[in-house]
């Protein structure tokens, strides 16, 4: 495999050696977001003007190859005219992780004390995102800044039912929006990243977000969280657009599981402070295909049952075929039978030889069974309700962490 040195293509380069120095980055990764990218970018300069005009700021757009005008509207974006622009494609695989990483090169060079990374295609972001994200790093030495939002109750699908239990259960810490996509960071924790060896891998994709945050907590960096209310954006049905998402995230997350699994630390998790007064604001609500999720999750049933049996305990796998069995009315996959198919498939990917991916796929058609019981348990809460239901549930992952801690040690002999 080809092996990128840096994100950064020459032009960029150039810029950053001409604007020379910086306080403050804006970075936007992009991708086909020609519709929002100019609202990010406008919004964005409008936080920089009124809250931090004193310090030298420089807003990058990298972009991931965008085939519709991404590029265009990025360019003709106004900013305050002290605010410099780059708009620039990055190197290296395609993802997220690779505009990252252009963030973090360009931080180093520009000597910057901190960045905030907005999604690209936001429709909810205000200009005080830009000073809830950033002020803790200028002014309190925070170094890196997780976004709490109030997002739907079926939005963030991923974090609600993976990253946010196995982040408190396993990294011990209480990160509500652990691949939130919206960022702040230091200059320090930036140069960090931008060492280590990862950008070959899933992390240069989808994987970047939740790597970042365990990352920090990991390596004693100082965290905190910022309200920014409502994130709108464009939404995701978790039954037909999260698959690549699902096994990127997850593959991560078991691989960092695997990383630190001489370091994790005591429970019960702790709290991460939060920076800043609550906005606020009322989710908007999208349509999820409920039926369909559970007609996947029967076809995965019929199709992967024999694998499934290989990996699971017994008793695991008579969950599974009991809600396979079940009626749409019937069908309920408990928290508790959840957190077991998570622990025992973390500690399969940790003995695991082959396709590691592989094994993620594996696992996608019984995340669409605990989403789609979420939902029926929920389907009458308001989100502020389904959301004690997402933190009974983080309580259960840790109440069972000895289910983990078992088969890892039988895994590690």
């Amino acid at each position: 495999m080809h092996k990128f040195l840096t994100a950064l293509r020459p032009r960029a380069l150039q810029r950053i050696e001409r604007i020379g120095r910086a306080d403050l980055i804006v970075g936007i990764p992009c991708f086909n977001n020609d519709t929002t990218v100019t609202h990010v970018i406008q919004t964005a300069g409008e936080g920089l003007a009124r809250h931090f005009k004193e310090l030298r700021c420089v807003l990058i757009v990298a972009d991931g190859g965008s085939t519709d005008d991404s590029r265009e509207a990025a360019e003709g974006a106004e900013l305050p005219p002290y605010v410099e622009k780059i708009v620039t494609l990055y190197r290296g695989l395609p993802g997220k992780g690779s505009a990252m990483r252009l963030f973090f090169e360009a931080m180093g060079g520009l000597g910057a004390r901190g960045a905030v990374v907005l999604d690209s295609d936001l429709r909810s972001i205000r200009p005080e995102w830009i000073r809830s994200l950033a002020r803790p790093l200028i002014e309190d030495g925070y170094d890196f800044v997780a976004p709490i939002y109030t997002r739907y109750k079926y939005d963030g699908t991923i974090t609600n039912n993976i990253a946010y239990n196995l982040c408190r259960a396993l990294f011990g810490r209480q990160v509500r929006q652990p691949i939130g996509g919206d960022f702040g960071f230091s200059g320090r924790l930036a140069i960090h990243w931008a060492q280590q060896p990862v950008w070959e891998s899933d992390i240069a994709r989808f994987g970047i977000d939740i790597w970042m945050t365990i990352s920090a907590i990991m390596e004693h960096f100082k965290i905190g969280q910022a309200p920014l209310g409502t994130k709108i954006h464009d939404a995701k049905d978790p039954v037909t657009s999260l698959g690549p998402m699902f096994r990127q995230v997850v593959g991560t997350l078991f691989s960092l599981i695997e990383h630190y699994d001489q370091r994790w630390p005591p429970l019960p998790s702790a709290p991460v402070p939060v920076l800043g007064q609550s906005i606020d604001g009322e989710a908007e609500a999208f349509p999820v295909d409920l039926p369909r999720m559970i007609h996947n999750y029967k076809e995965g049933f019929e199709h992967f049952n024999t694998f499934w049996r290989e990996i699971l305990d017994p008793a695991t796998f008579e969950a599974l075929a009991r809600v396979a069995g079940a009626s749409e009315e019937e069908f309920h996959l408990t928290t508790e039978e959840w957190a077991k198919v998570v622990y025992e498939f973390a500690a399969t990917f940790h003995r695991w030889s082959r396709d590691r991916s592989r094994l993620v796929d594996l696992m996608c058609p019984i995340y669409y069974a605990r989403v789609a019981s979420f939902m029926k348990r929920t389907a009458k809460m308001t989100t502020p309700e389904a959301e004690t239901v997402v933190e009974e549930q983080a309580e259960v992952f840790e109440r069972l962490r000895g289910h983990l801690v078992e088969r890892w040690a039988a895994t590690s002999g």
